[in-house]
């Protein structure tokens, strides 16, 4: 989805997670059975725990369940979080490339202040990747990285998401994606942005003719979270047909599974037409508990843009919502 909506600003309390603290991005050591923890990377870091299911050693997987995030495109964050009934634990914003996420007026700094997990996601628009991958634009990077390192808590990193559709970052050339996704990882981590959750995101389908996904994947070093962008598009466009969450992410998750990485679902949401949008949201949950284990983390795209994604497009819809946001296993 091309979204260029730029960031929004943060204002809610996220709900006390724990997280294990790796710090190196793609590490999957085990628990230390003598603390039963792992080193902190920051003393400002999250306390370290134990995590369940097949996914262990990995950074803000929460100790059971889900963490449910926003991204507020639709009302003030405080309106929304009164309107939702609590308040998301993680935020998604968006970047251009130029835009200095990591300052002191940043949402990524309050939303850390205010105990939420940010999701920045940061957008290389007419950026040539063949400069990402000389070198070229590495004082930007380096700037960035810096700025990272000294927030000093975890919080996800979803760089050129979307790769695999419309987005096309680096002119749909796999290798060209990777180059230059592994160069800014590289630069982060050489320069100790240790904090930072790398998170690689996909679209839930790939553009016709063009490589599929997972021929974009970085490689298990570069990626800590898989990921996928998705949604029910409903049956306004004849081309489409009403999809469930589950049937939404069926394939996709396949793929990423494999990996054996935890899966954040880093935009999803509904339309109204073609179908019920209030049973959507109300199959989330068991969907996530009998068939998308690994899927650690969920983020709705709340807005009004191309269909009716935002929470309380309808009155049943909102109520679904509610219902769901107060399911134990989205308060973990």
């Amino acid at each position: 989805m091309n979204r260029h909506l730029g960031p929004r600003c943060a204002a809610v309390l996220l709900l006390a997670l724990t997280t294990l603290t790796t710090a190196c991005s793609g590490s999957t050591a085990g628990v230390n059975p003598a603390a039963d923890a792992l080193p902190q990377i920051s003393r400002s870091a999250p306390a370290a725990s134990k995590v369940s299911g097949t996914v262990r050693g990995v950074p803000l997987v929460p100790a059971q369940g889900a963490l449910l995030g926003h991204f507020y495109g639709s009302g003030t964050m405080a309106a929304t979080d009164a309107r939702i009934g609590r308040k998301p634990a993680v935020h998604l914003t968006y970047y251009d490339w130029s835009d200095d996420w990591t300052g002191s007026s940043s949402t990524t700094r309050a939303d850390l202040a205010e105990g939420r997990v940010p999701l920045v996601n940061w957008e290389p628009d007419n950026i040539d990747f063949d400069k990402i991958i000389s070198g070229a634009l590495d004082s930007t990077i380096s700037k960035r990285a810096d700025g990272a390192k000294a927030l000093g808590k975890l919080f996800f990193l979803d760089f050129a998401a979307e790769m695999n559709e419309g987005e096309g970052w680096g002119g749909h050339r796999p290798s060209k994606y990777i180059a230059a996704y592994r160069h800014i990882h590289d630069v982060f981590v050489a320069r100790g942005a240790t904090n930072v959750v790398w998170a690689w995101c996909p679209n839930v389908t790939d553009s016709e003719g063009a490589p599929s996904m997972m021929s974009y994947y970085p490689g298990d070093q570069y990626v800590d979270w898989t990921g996928v962008d998705g949604y029910n598009w409903g049956t306004s466009d004849p081309d489409f047909t009403w999809q469930s969450f589950k049937d939404t992410f069926s394939a996709t998750y396949a793929k990423l599974a494999a990996k054996g990485k935890p899966v954040i679902i880093a935009e999803t949401a509904s339309d109204e037409v073609g179908g019920s949008k209030a049973a959507w949201i109300a199959g989330i949950v068991s969907a996530l508990k009998t068939k998308f284990p690994l899927i650690k983390a969920v983020v709705w795209f709340d807005v009004d843009k191309e269909r009716h994604w935002q929470i309380n497009s309808s009155a049943s819809s909102l109520t679904a919502y509610q219902r769901m946001a107060k399911d134990p296993y989205f308060n973990p």
